[in-house]
């Protein structure tokens, strides 16, 4: 053989062999990321994401809209009532004094977990289980909530799911967190997983995030969280965290094991009840849109959307989002949480629910056009029945089909493939 026919049998079993070699685990767990991030960063200086502004174009459509209310009125009316949905909070029954809490607590025996891409939330989880002494790690968490490793995001549904249907723990899913909550549950030896929003050096722009809260420390003001993505022993300053907090609903998660539920409920008080916490959390909500401004005030109008479709008033909800979506193009470029969409899927559910279907084709096309990659199966999901309503049934199989490929499995999607009629 000559030399030139080994050169080119070399080459042609390498190009051939590339593929092989990228798709071993190994390799392509530290590779995926890179590749990931090259074509994210290309995408966004061709299109920068934070640019895109939705703007709802079916409002009038609603029976009972909400009036505009300027941010001026908004921030210098502390004592006003958003005109819409009356929220009633009913007062909670009388209960046994709480305990003062201590000056500090450190919680230890959990187990720290750097993530791999895009996988805080079951490196989280993991940490989380761990303390209770779980023994696995973030992968099987993993392969349950996303099985599509490039998937942007792990709903806390999808979290709760995993507790429950493979552990024999128990979980709480609550929304409308407090600080002083946050401490009382540390105080009484039980960890708390809070999603919340993230910014840093080697990001672009906003992106959501969980932690794992393990401590606190009254005379800093200081919480200590397990970070999947920084380390252990994390410090953050309590308002710090109540503001990156706003921007998922104040959204935490309690695991215990089934001989500490008990002490749990006592914990969460009336709370436990999922109605009372819905309205807890839409009320404090509509009270901070009224004493906040910018881009706390966005995230104040989308969470009374989130807690409103929670509590199914579309309607009211379809209007707080409206709100927010109008406040959005004030925000500073830099400041936009252009990502929201990756994470919370509230503006969907109202939109569809309250008949306008092709505000729900328009965020969500939006939504994933401004992505460096359209992985995300609620947005497809969603828009496949907003196509569907409006008879455009060919779209919609297309668009569950894409579901079903970033997610396989992906349980709505295939549902309403097999309703209407098609293969998965």
């Amino acid at each position: 053989m000559t030399r030139a026919k080994r050169n080119l049998l070399f080459l042609f079993a390498f190009i051939i062999g590339i593929p092989v070699v990228y798709n071993l685990p190994p390799v392509r767990e530290r590779l995926d990321w890179r590749v990931a991030e090259l074509m994210a960063s290309i995408k966004y200086a061709i299109s920068p994401p934070e640019q895109i502004v939705f703007v709802p174009e079916e409002s009038g459509l609603l029976e009972t809209p909400t009036p505009r209310l300027s941010p001026t009125a908004l921030s210098s009316s502390p004592t006003a009532r958003i005109p819409s949905t009356e929220i009633s909070v009913s007062t909670p029954s009388p209960t046994a004094t709480l305990k003062p809490l201590p000056s500090t607590t450190q919680l230890e025996g959990f187990r720290h977990e750097f993530q791999t891409w895009n996988n805080c939330g079951p490196a989280t989880l993991a940490m989380a289980l761990s303390f209770w002494g779980w023994d696995g790690d973030q992968r099987p968490i993993a392969e349950f909530t996303k099985p599509n490793s490039r998937d942007k995001n792990v709903m806390p549904y999808e979290l709760t799911a995993y507790v429950e249907e493979e552990t024999n723990f128990e979980v709480i899913y609550r929304v409308g967190g407090e600080i002083e909550l946050l401490k009382r549950f540390l105080a009484s030896g039980f960890p708390v997983i809070i999603e919340k929003g993230f910014e840093g050096p080697g990001f672009e722009g906003w992106i959501g995030h969980y932690v794992l809260a393990t401590g606190y420390d009254e005379a800093s003001r200081q919480f200590t969280m397990q970070d999947s993505y920084y380390g252990s022993d994390q410090s953050m300053e309590y308002e710090d965290l109540e503001s990156y907090w706003r921007a998922f609903n104040f959204t935490y998660l309690v695991i215990y094991p089934s001989d500490r539920e008990e002490d749990a409920l006592a914990i969460l008080g009336s709370h436990a009840d999922e109605e009372y916490n819905d309205r807890y959390a839409a009320q404090k909500a509509s009270d901070e849109i009224y004493r906040l401004t910018g881009r706390d005030q966005f995230f104040a109008w989308f969470n009374r959307g989130t807690n409103l479709v929670r509590l199914q008033d579309y309607t009211g909800a379809a209007s707080a989002y409206d709100e927010a979506f109008a406040i959005y193009p004030s925000i500073p470029e830099k400041e936009r949480p252009w990502r929201m969409m990756w994470y919370q899927t509230g503006p969907y559910w109202a939109y569809f629910y309250s008949g306008r279907y092709q505000d729900v084709i328009n965020l969500s096309t939006t939504t994933l056009n401004a992505m460096s990659e359209p992985v995300l199966e609620e947005s497809y999901y969603w828009r496949a029945l907003a196509r569907e309503a409006l008879g455009d049934t060919k779209a919609a199989i297309k668009d569950l089909g894409s579901a079903m490929k970033v997610h396989p499995g992906f349980e709505p999607a295939l549902t309403k493939i097999e309703q209407m009629g098609e293969e998965p």
